[in-house]
Order: C-alpha cells, then structure tokens, then sequence
C-alpha cells in the first residue's frame, strides 16, 4: 500500500480513537477483552508510549527507550499527544534512512505502515470494550496486515527465539488473495481463512483454530499458529 493509505487508515484510527478516550471513568475502567489485563484507560496508555516512541524515532532517526504511561490519566495523556504523533507521521519522508525491526532496507516509511495497523487493531479493541461496532478497515488494508504478520512479524519471532523452528513448512492461504509460508521446505499443513478472520486470528482476536480450515498435518498447523506468531 502507499505511504498516503497508510497515512489515511492511520488518521482515520486516531479520530475514532480520540472520541472513544473521550469517554466516562465507567467506560474507561472497563477491561479489554483481548487484553484482559488491560483496562480501556490502560490501553490508551500504551498507545501514547507507542506514539510518543515511534514519533521520537522518526524524528531523530534512532531507537530511544519507550516512555512509561502515567500511572494515573492515561487517556487524557494520550489526547495531549494524538497531535503531534500525527503530525510526526504525516510530515516523514518514507525513504529517509530510519531505525526500526523490520528486515532492510530501514526507512522511516517502516512506521508509518506499523501504526496504522497498531491503531487499527487497538480500535477493535477499544471498540470492544466501549461495546461499539467493530469498524471496517477495508479489504487492501487487513491483506496488508496479513503479510506484515507472516512477512515481517513472524520472522522476527523465529529469528529472535520466541516461537519454535518447526522442521516442515506451513502456508496461509486467504482464497483469492494471497498466500504465505513459514518454515522450511515445502508445506506439509495449510491455514485457509477468509481475509478478516486470518487478520484479526492473527492478532488473536479472533480464533483461527475455529474459523480456519487446516489441511494436512493438523498438529504441525495448530503449533505453528499458537507461535506466538506476533509479540
């Protein structure tokens, strides 16, 4: 996708997002239910670390530590800097050199494709826990979002040794739109889904074990999907 849709899906997010950190106290102490852990008021606090992190590393081109949320006003502290995140975004140069996980070449560009899915999944969540319908993202964006997990996220998760090295391949198969394999060799399971069940499965919010068909060596498949896939 370019660097604008990113952009567009990304802004499109955070208005959603600011007026649900608008919110009551009642509303906003309420927990996530993918993050259960996590109050509403709490996962607004991740998002302003995440925001104020990406922005720093954007702007000097280098990793810096992500800042802690505050213990206390968490979504008020994300409003304040809703702002200027954006701007940060909409203002790179999505060739310039720039840190980031991803695989080479490292651009800032990288960011701008990380927080729109970041912000999007978090809408689903957030949009969850206000007990509001779920928005559409659009058919190019969660396909993108499938290959950002299975091309970048999923690698990284095998090279950093945080989900184990199967001997055999498996491939992602959304019908009609693409496919992807991790592991080595030729695949011997499969993972077929329609394109929102394997977007949101693969973030765990939804169960793909439920919703997808698994062909071939069913064990193999459900280890490769339990990953963790993503961090």
């Amino acid at each position: 996708m370019s660097p604008e849709r990113y952009l567009a899906a990304l802004a499109s997010s955070l208005d959603t997002l600011t007026s649900l950190a608008r919110q009551s106290d009642d509303v906003l102490s309420r927990s996530v239910p993918a993050c259960p852990l996590w109050s509403l008021d709490q996962l607004f606090g991740h998002l302003g670390s995440i925001e104020r992190w990406a922005a720093a590393v954007v702007l000097g081109g280098k990793y810096v530590e992500e800042p802690a949320p505050p213990a206390v006003g968490a979504s008020s502290w994300f409003l304040d800097g809703t702002g200027p995140f954006l701007e940060t975004m909409a203002a790179l140069d999505p060739e310039a050199p720039c840190w980031n996980f991803g695989p080479p070449p490292r651009a800032a560009g990288f960011w701008l494709r990380r927080q729109a899915h970041e912000h999007a999944i978090h809408l689903i969540d957030a949009s969850q826990a206000s007990g509001r319908e779920a928005p559409d993202l659009g058919a190019d964006f969660m396909l993108d979002g499938v290959d950002e997990v299975l091309a970048m996220f999923t690698p990284r998760q095998l090279r950093l040794g945080r989900m184990q090295q199967e001997e055999k391949a498996v491939s992602f198969h959304v019908p009609g739109a693409g496919s992807w394999t991790v592991g080595p060799g030729p695949a011997a399971a499969s993972i077929t889904a329609q394109l929102p069940d394997m977007y949101l499965g693969l973030w765990g919010r939804s169960n793909l074990e439920d919703t997808a068909v698994i062909g071939g060596d069913a064990s193999l498949a459900l280890r490769v999907l339990r990953g963790p896939l993503t961090p």
